[in-house]
């Protein structure tokens, strides 16, 4: 999954340019918390302001392309459950449902 979401971000990236993400300093207080989740237990394999991949993909804009690799809109649903599943690789994310509700939010903002 990581090459196919790297190669569709860097398709997507390259037919038109990305939007930038939410300055930190604009974020509320639970995007906050998402973000200290994102770095605890996502940036050791994802960057989360680029495309381009660490150990995974890069997830600029992950909530605002239209189709992620498998066809699937970028919905909370479905990003819920490749983060508590995993894909391909990456294994799944143990989080309680605050972490993961603020995890989400978070994403909407890159």
């Amino acid at each position: 999954m990581a090459s196919a979401l790297t190669t569709f971000a860097f398709g997507f990236a390259g037919c038109r340019t990305l939007p930038p993400s939410m300055p930190s300093s604009e974020w509320t207080p639970q995007e906050a918390r998402g973000a200290a989740v994102f770095s605890a237990k996502c940036a050791r394999c994802h960057n989360p302001t680029s495309t381009q991949p660490l150990h995974g993909p890069g997830l600029q804009a992950i909530t605002k392309v239209k189709a992620m690799p498998s066809g699937a809109p970028p919905t909370d649903e479905r990003l819920t459950a490749v983060i508590l599943d995993g894909r391909g690789m990456m294994p799944g994310t143990q989080l309680d449902d605050e972490q993961l509700a603020d995890l989400i939010a978070y994403l909407h903002t890159l």
